[in-house]
């Protein structure tokens, strides 16, 4: 991740009035952090008093062996949009694929918010869900792996 991405994640906090945005990528981790000072913020923008301060973690994800023999016959889907993923189309309900589960072509597969607006992502493919990659409710960049398929 270089530089130019990081200020364009700190503008898209400031635009969307994030207070944290986490993003997962090329086995890096980024955690931006926007803090104010003294904890106190009012509800009319031009009366905020706090000073945004950025802090970045970076963690490296978990390194797990790759499985290169079966990695060859998996298929992802990818978010076709930057938002945030969501499992199931509420809270209270189930999630809309699991793993092990079959999935058919067309079948939706999670929703992507973006700009409040809820995206259906559906499997072009037919197969067996392998993996899960993104956790329910975090944000997502274009063309990140949301899923492992495994052709049938």
């Amino acid at each position: 991740m270089n530089i130019k991405e990081i200020k364009e994640m700190i503008a898209l906090m400031n635009e969307n009035h994030l207070l944290e945005l986490e993003i997962e990528k090329e086995g890096m981790r980024i955690r931006l952090k926007k803090e104010s000072v003294g904890g106190e913020k009012t509800s009319t923008p031009s009366q905020i008093v706090t000073i945004p301060q950025f802090t970045m973690t970076q963690e490296s994800i978990q390194s797990q062996p790759k499985k290169e023999e079966s990695a060859k016959n998996l298929i992802e889907i990818n978010a076709p949009m930057v938002g945030t993923f969501y499992r199931a189309p509420s809270p209270e309900s189930q999630p809309f694929i699991e793993v092990g589960q079959i999935v058919e072509i067309g079948q939706v597969v999670c929703i992507i918010e973006a700009m409040k607006l809820m995206n259906e992502i559906k499997s072009e493919v037919k197969g067996k869900v392998v993996e899960a990659l993104v956790e329910n409710g975090h944000p997502v960049e274009f063309g990140q792996p949301l899923f492992l398929i495994e052709p049938v």
